[in-house]
């Protein structure tokens, strides 16, 4: 577990670091930066041998997936899991996303949920949504992947099924098992709901995965208003022992904006056992 003295161990999330490169780049480039690890939302471009060679090329652990979703301009961008006609899609998008996970040892996919469709009603698709995470859960249960559920706030995702990270545990609740959790996105909890560190300490039990950026900008930690210096005290306080992902968007490039690493006295490099 981790203590007061062990370093938080963080990853960075190639969709938005390092993206002043092409995507095969980011590996090395993440390396050298420090990172042991690292996670992305879309594996699915490339084939699960040459995501492995670029991890071992690079010496990277791989942390998380994403299930797949629709074109980033269509109702599927942020996955299929609650739209009622869409069942087939999101349970074959599932089974590639386990696939993946299971060839990469990835430790966590993150299951999108999905934007509700104005035709179908909030019981409707919420139904439909936890059916679907039920399946997918049984699916994961001869694997050592764990599935993610995320609230993600209705200012980026207008619609999204999910309305808060209590509803995503009340779902993480009801399916069961040890192969579902939460999803605790510090910038969605805190555009959504606030209260950021008494939610953390509320749900820590089911989070299976942290990620963290700054409010308002989706900015790297310390150019907002969220007090990281708390939040991560918090985090080590209750012995998270997981990977904390950078889901962020650098304002002034990726290596530029990796300077909040050493203000925070937290390395990006993997804690030593």
């Amino acid at each position: 577990m981790t203590t007061a003295s062990t370093p938080l161990r963080f990853d960075p999330n190639l969709k938005w670091l390092f993206t002043e490169l092409p995507f095969e780049q980011r590996f090395d480039a993440a390396a050298k930066a420090g990172f042991r690890a690292v996670e992305y939302a879309d594996p699915y471009p490339y084939s699960p041998d040459q995501l492995k060679k670029w991890l071992a090329d690079a010496d990277l652990e791989q942390i998380l997936i994403n299930s797949p979703a629709g074109a980033a301009d269509g109702p599927g961008r942020n996955g299929w899991a609650c739209v009622p006609d869409r069942v087939k899609e999101f349970r074959d998008g599932f089974s590639s996303a386990l696939e993946y996970a299971v060839a990469l040892d990835c430790d966590v996919i993150h299951v999108l949920g999905g934007i509700r469709p104005p035709e179908v009603s909030k019981a409707r698709a919420f139904a439909t949504y936890v059916t679907n995470i039920g399946w997918a859960t049984e699916q994961a249960s001869s694997t050592n992947v764990t599935l993610a559920l995320e609230a993600i706030n209705h200012r980026d995702a207008p619609g999204f099924i999910l309305d808060s990270l209590g509803e995503a545990a009340s779902v993480v609740r009801a399916v069961g098992g040890d192969h579902l959790g939460v999803m605790f996105d510090v910038y969605h909890c805190q555009v959504t709901e606030g209260d950021v560190t008494t939610r953390l300490r509320e749900l820590f039990p089911l989070i299976a995965h942290v990620q963290v950026a700054d409010v308002p900008s989706r900015t790297e930690p310390g150019t907002g208003e969220i007090n990281y210096d708390f939040v991560f005290e918090q985090i080590t306080s209750l012995g998270y022992d997981g990977w904390i992902g950078c889901e962020y968007r650098p304002a002034n490039g990726t290596l530029e904006g990796l300077s909040w690493c050493d203000k925070y006295s937290v390395p990006t490099t993997k804690a030593t056992t």
